[in-house]
């Protein structure tokens, strides 16, 4: 029967006894993860947020209120005992364990909470199913590497408010119920009671507010923001997720820079005990395309993509031909040392390949005494074969790989294949931590969709100095004070020096299609505000769940979200999003219509 706790006080966290403590006493409370008898003891695994500790019962010297207590005890009873610490034998030392050298002898046990069989086992390393896992949430968080997840995220945002208010920040909260400005992914909107047909939406992120700050004179901001994008999930993708977001005034883009390498070397000094060199590595957004076949590369290895355009270019292979003719390239990396693949993996490569667009792939094998095996023979000699391995500096038991489109296929399926046989290689060390700043991107792009530029980043975003005679004349020439923070292939954050200017603000919009009437409607408060004297500013948003996901190894930000969002964007621990009762709909003004198919 559970009882109350009666004035008992929690002394210290399971994994805080240690063998300094030998001798003492202790009150302990948290979860039975296990329990098992041996002989006239009984020992039990206690739980709570910071591990687990042994706590046994001698049955021949223990009171009859602990032997009946413990009798009644299962996995997952809520439990407080108090006892004294002492050193397990040598034999019974357990190095895997943090608490693995003591254990804690029980004077006293009572049962605060009973528990019916959990769905899953509640352990590490074990195989649960996801969306189990997800259904019972709460149970998941008991498991000590899941809790460690949030406890990293905790101690993570501890040290961004630290360092960012010792160099001047202000943490300023911004408005979560603001205006819809559809320009990138889709708005969550929130439809007003108070103003029948009018929506909020909510933020992709602070972007507008945090540059109204600036104008306000808060030359140093930051928030720990959460942010919503109505868009498909992945991996590393959810409908709400968090941000470590920022702005500075009178700045250019290395002060930013530098500001979050600090930053960033902190928390892996803190967090992971690793000094992370500084000044990191600045690649050009070209060259990082152009090497690695993407504006995130991983640069703990190499397998570098290689323009073999000009060699090919008059060949009678239609494929490579076309490629070129259309204003594509012809490129390939060679996976050293995979000339030895079966032709069954070399095939499950080229699959890779064309789910990034890629139509196929060509390869060429070297085999041990020179010769050549490939699938271009038939069009190309072997003194061309021969020209073409060696544009990949390729040597016996090499594999080359060769992708022929338009460039943005060619760098998809090339930039991909690299990171895949980089993996099926096990050459990626998780303990080894390459950072670069990705910069000079490309201040817009083309959208065939559309038919008209969209902004690379955003709409705010600054065009270099030396670039802005061609804003009006050669937009797609013109490049962005932009920089990306990567780190292993995976994008940490980005951000970049803003438009300040009124003047350049309304080309910006006038480049992306707005009119002045459209302008001025969606983003007229900004517009009004660099009137008012607007400084030099830019700033950057960290991803606070990727971050914390590198740091633990982890292979989604679900793993580092306490409650997270599956696929489809659903909630399956409380079922939302669910139905609202008409009446709630009927005081919003709003009528549900019967969609036949919601998939675009």
């Amino acid at each position: 029967m559970a009882e109350l706790m009666q004035g008992l006080k929690r002394s210290c966290y399971c994994c805080d006894v240690n063998e300094s403590m030998v001798g003492q006493e202790v009150n302990l409370m948290g979860w039975v993860s296990r329990k098992r008898e041996f002989g006239h003891f009984s020992f039990v695994l206690l739980r709570d947020r910071t591990g687990i500790v042994q706590v046994v019962i001698d049955k021949d010297n223990s009171s009859d209120d602990v032997i009946a207590k413990e009798s009644e005890i299962r996995s997952e009873y809520v439990i407080a005992i108090t006892g004294k610490v002492q050193a397990r034998t040598e034999e019974n030392i357990n190095p895997n364990m943090k608490t693995g050298r003591i254990e804690v002898n029980v004077e006293s046990l009572k049962i605060l909470s009973e528990a019916e069989t959990p769905p899953f086992q509640i352990e590490d390393n074990i195989n649960i199913n996801t969306e189990l896992r997800l259904k019972y949430r709460y149970l998941d968080l008991r498991r000590p590497s899941v809790a460690e997840n949030i406890i990293t995220r905790h101690k993570v945002c501890q040290i961004v408010r630290n360092f960012l208010s010792d160099n001047g920040f202000i943490e300023i909260e911004t408005p979560i119920l603001g205006k819809s400005t559809p320009e990138g992914a889709r708005d969550y909107i929130v439809p007003s009671r108070v103003h029948p047909g009018n929506f909020y939406g909510l933020p992709q992120s602070p972007q507008l507010f945090k540059q109204l700050l600036m104008v306000s004179g808060f030359d140093r901001y930051f928030q720990i923001a959460k942010c919503f994008r109505d868009e498909d999930l992945r991996a590393d993708r959810q409908p709400e997720f968090t941000q470590i977001d920022m702005e500075l005034s009178f700045v250019e883009a290395e002060d930013v820079m530098t500001i979050n390498e600090n930053l960033i070397k902190s928390i892996f000094k803190e967090i992971k005990g690793v000094e992370v060199e500084t000044p990191f590595l600045k690649m050009p957004y070209n060259e990082a395309m152009e090497r690695f076949g993407s504006d995130k590369p991983d640069i703990r290895f190499g397998m570098e993509l290689k323009n073999i355009t000009d060699i090919v270019n008059g060949s009678e292979f239609g494929v490579f031909q076309n490629a070129i003719d259309n204003g594509g390239s012809v490129r390939g990396i060679n996976a050293e040392g995979c000339g030895s693949f079966p032709r069954k993996k070399i095939d499950s490569l080229v699959d890779v390949a064309k789910t990034y667009g890629a139509k196929g792939l060509a390869w060429i094998v070297v085999n041990e005494d020179g010769s050549f095996k490939t699938t271009i023979s038939k069009f190309f000699d072997d003194e061309k074969i021969k020209e073409i391995a060696e544009r990949f500096n390729a040597k016996a038991g090499d594999l080359i790989l060769i992708c022929a489109d338009k460039d943005s296929v060619v760098f998809d399926a090339l930039g991909a294949l690299r990171l895949e046989v980089a993996k099926r290689l096990e050459i990626l060390d998780p303990n080894e931590y390459k950072f670069l700043w990705v910069t000079e991107f490309p201040l817009l792009e083309y959208s065939e969709e559309e038919k008209r530029y969209v902004a690379k980043h955003h709409p705010f975003t600054s065009p270099m100095d030396e670039d802005l005679e061609y804003i009006e004349t050669e937009p797609a020439r013109v490049r962005a004070k932009a920089y990306d923070m990567v780190l292993n292939g995976c994008e940490l954050g980005g951000g970049s020096v803003r438009i300040h200017s009124q003047e350049i603000q309304k080309k910006m919009f006038k480049l992306l299609g707005f009119s002045e009437e459209d302008a001025q409607e969606r983003f007229g408060f900004l517009l009004d505000a660099f009137k008012y004297g607007a400084p030099p500013h830019g700033g950057l948003a960290f991803g606070l769940d990727r971050i914390i996901m590198l740091l633990n190894n982890t292979e989604s930000i679900r793993d580092v979200i306490a409650f997270p969002k599956v696929k489809d964007a659903s909630c399956l621990l409380t079922n939302a999003p669910d139905v609202v009762e008409q009446k709630q709909l009927v005081e919003l003004g709003i009528e549900v219509a019967e969609v036949e198919n919601s998939e675009e």
